[in-house]
């Protein structure tokens, strides 16, 4: 080791500073990134190539330095990539997008190096030790409040429908995206590729690299007994055209074991070799991509190369995991760069792609949006003919797509099956074959594929990176896509630039699906809603009816950073509410839709549109004994939690208004309440919680096969002498 002398300022917390690589002095004496530019001039060029390893190198260290320093995180996985992320930069490409929320350390490492990081005050590695896994800092895993990161990055599976998202929307612009192999035995990720190359074919600047090495969490990747040629067939198959790998193992002269090995053992000479692979890889997949092909980058190198520990093992550190831990120590000593080429490497990360990633990269500005209109509304008389919500929304629906074309609707059971075919044929299925049957055809802004993970993860994606969108859902099967848009939200929450709600609509609900049975009955998702609302940014609302659904999705199209999921039948229902009444009831949370005086008041809160139904009945036989009755209409159920219930304050395009205890007095004041679902009580809390009077509630416990949507409501309870008769004892 050497004494540091000239050390640049940023590297103020390095622990430890090495000799400079032979070879320095001819392949480093100028950046290879010239001023000016915006990438090396040729991936073949051998200063390029010197420097893309010093640049893995840095990466490395500062992965593990940081990670150590609080010893907890995750090097192992990102450092067996180092040389991609690296050679991406080098080429110029910063809209790197990952499925791999492990990776954070080593992104938050590019980051820093490209002096992205300064923007959240971040200038130096003592600082950014002091931050990581810190709150307001570097969290553990990738978020929306990062600067220069496109994505947030958690669960496995989700990273694709960034970079394809990206990748629609900025047509000519590169979105790789790495994906563990541990990762890949996900389902979600190839069927997601694979529908939207097949309904986007002209789409394919979006580049997955695999990070192939060897090892998941705890144990071998599921994939680690395939060969080669068996992995380049398992992407052939699913439609890849061009397919890239390179093997660290084809460089090895340190004689290493087994199948994955680590480049950092090898020779400078052989470790050169493998970098300058990589490097003409990387832009040759880059072009590939760029060029109309589905491409795949595949890197084939030991999990752990070039840190603390190898394999499974090197995934996490533990608490004895320190910077005085014996094994980081030398790990750290043997990565350790001259400041010099520390210098060097600061400069060419700063100078790709025309600067920070924080100023460059697509998700740092506002997307522009182009203007609506006027919306089609159509209001209908109250007490009249029977509407269908859905119907009704759908042709606001189309509205929007046809003055929107980076506008798309998905939705796995189809439109048509929500009651909303008129937006099918006003915006057609994205399909290859054409159908005028069907409403389908290559240029439809409609997206059917049969996960809802993928219906979920475009459309969130999509409103995250700035476009406007549209999740349906039969409410039954929406759980399988909400991982993905509970993703998008809480990045939402956070991201530093306003963007437009992520809006749902979840149809069908349990009790129009008597004859499916339970299978189709699952209205507890209502329960993720019911504990997403307490995060600040995200509304549910549950329309009363045709008038009620119009005004809602009017509100959610104004909103940005939000979570809206809009609930209805797609039954003909009755019109209770003018436009004006829902607009009043998405401030206050609740509208009262009818009211009675009598000897005391019972108070129905009641969540859902053909719930209104049994409740309307239940209050003709009070009524009938001289009890008054007030029904109130909860359409925007996160009004009704007092203030310091949500973390509203901490949100992004902070909303921060609920109703006052004056308002909550004048909805639900009574003798007696009775919150009223055909979902969960989980929604009914914000009520329940401020009510002083007696108090009940009638929800959803289970489904069955029934005849009717009266008869599911009457097997869960849900029925008008059920109501008036505990309304009656509530109030003796």
């Amino acid at each position: 080791m050497t004494v540091a002398t000239g050390v640049p300022t940023f590297c103020q917390g390095i622990q430890y500073f090495g000799k400079t690589l032979p070879g320095f002095d001819k392949y480093a004496q100028e950046p290879a990134i010239v001023k000016g530019q915006k990438a090396c001039a040729s991936p073949t060029d051998p200063a390029a190539v010197f420097q893309t390893l010093l640049a893995a190198d840095a990466l490395r260290y500062l992965t593990l330095q940081v990670t150590a320093s609080k010893a907890s995180g995750h090097p192992g996985g990102f450092a067996s990539i180092a040389e991609g992320i690296a050679s991406l930069v080098m080429l110029g490409y910063k809209n790197i997008i990952t499925e791999v929320g492990h990776h954070a350390p080593g992104f938050y490492s590019n980051m820093f190096l490209d002096r992205s990081l300064e923007d959240m005050g971040i200038e130096t590695v003592e600082q950014m030790r002091e931050r990581f896994r810190e709150m307001h800092g570097l969290l553990g895993h990738l978020s929306g409040q990062i600067p220069g990161l496109l994505n947030p990055a958690g669960p496995l599976g989700q990273g694709q429908h960034f970079a394809m998202a990206g990748a629609k929307l900025h047509p000519g612009q590169l979105f790789p995206v790495t994906i563990g192999d541990g990762g890949l035995g996900e389902p979600y990720i190839m069927s997601s590729m694979a529908h939207f190359h097949t309904a986007y074919p002209e789409v394919t600047n979006f580049l997955p690299i695999l990070v192939w090495n060897g090892y998941s969490q705890e144990h071998h990747s599921m994939v680690s007994t395939k060969p080669n040629q068996e992995m380049i067939e398992y992407w052939e198959g699913n439609g890849f055209q061009e397919i890239i790998l390179v093997n660290a193992k084809d460089y090895d002269d340190a004689n290493q074991a087994g199948d994955y090995v680590d480049s950092t053992e090898f020779s400078l000479d052989k470790r050169l070799e493998f970098t300058k692979a990589v490097l003409e890889a990387t832009d040759k997949a880059a072009k590939s991509a760029l060029g109309g092909k589905l491409t795949v980058l595949i890197v084939k190198q030991l999990k752990g190369a070039g840190v603390h520990a190898k394999g499974a093992k090197s995934h996490n550190l533990y608490p004895h995991h320190t910077l005085d831990n014996e094994e980081i120590v030398s790990a750290l000593k043997t990565r350790a760069l001259a400041p010099a080429a520390w210098e060097l490497v600061r400069t060419n990360f700063e100078r790709a792609a025309g600067g920070p990633a924080s100023h460059q990269v697509v998700t740092e500005t506002e997307l522009p949006l182009p203007d609506l209109g006027e919306l089609p509304l159509e209001e209908f008389t109250i007490k009249g003919e029977k509407k269908v919500a859905t119907t009704t929304m759908g042709n606001l629906v189309a509205h929007v797509g046809q003055k929107d074309p980076n506008f798309i609707i998905s939705n796995a059971d189809g439109n048509a099956a929500s009651g909303i075919n008129n937006v099918n044929i006003a915006l057609k299925i994205v399909h290859p074959t054409v159908d005028e049957l069907y409403f389908q055809g290559p240029k439809g802004q409609v997206y059917e594929p049969l996960s809802e993970d993928a219906c979920a993860g475009l459309a969130a994606s999509l409103a995250l990176f700035g476009a406007r969108t549209l999740w349906c859902s039969y409410e039954s099967f929406a759980i399988n896509g909400l991982p993905i848009w509970q993703t998008v939200t809480q990045a939402m929450a956070e991201l530093r630039r306003p963007t437009p709600s992520t809006v749902t609509l979840f149809t069908a609900g349990a009790l129009e699906q008597g004859r499916n049975g339970w299978t189709h009955q699952r209205p507890e998702i209502e329960n993720y809603f019911a504990a997403m609302m307490r995060n600040g940014n995200i509304f549910p609302l549950f329309p009363a009816d045709a008038n009620s659904i119009q005004a809602c999705y009017e509100w959610a199209l104004t909103t940005k950073n939000k979570g809206i999921t809009i609930t209805a039948s797609k039954s003909p229902l009755p019109v209770r509410t003018s436009f004006d009444q829902t607009r009043q009831a998405l401030k206050d949370g609740g509208v009262v839709l009818h009211e009675t005086e009598g000897s005391k008041k019972v108070v129905f809160a009641v969540i859902g549109d053909m719930t209104l139904i049994p409740v309307f009945d239940a209050a003709v036989h009070l009524e009938d004994e001289g009890i008054g009755v007030r029904i109130v209409s909860v359409i925007n159920p996160r009004r009704l939690y007092r203030p310091n219930d949500v973390a509203w304050e901490t949100c992004t395009q902070a909303d921060s208004h609920f109703l006052d205890e004056e308002g909550f007095e004048k909805l639900f004041g009574g003798d007696a309440v009775i919150g009223v679902t055909g979902g969960t009580s989980a929604m009914l809390e914000p009520i329940m919680l401020r009510c002083n009077c007696k108090r009940d509630t009638f929800a959803w416990r289970r489904g069955e096969t029934a005849s009717s949507a009266g008869k599911i409501m009457a097997f869960n309870g849900l029925t008008a002498e059920n109501l008036a008769k505990r309304a009656k004892e509530l109030v003796d």
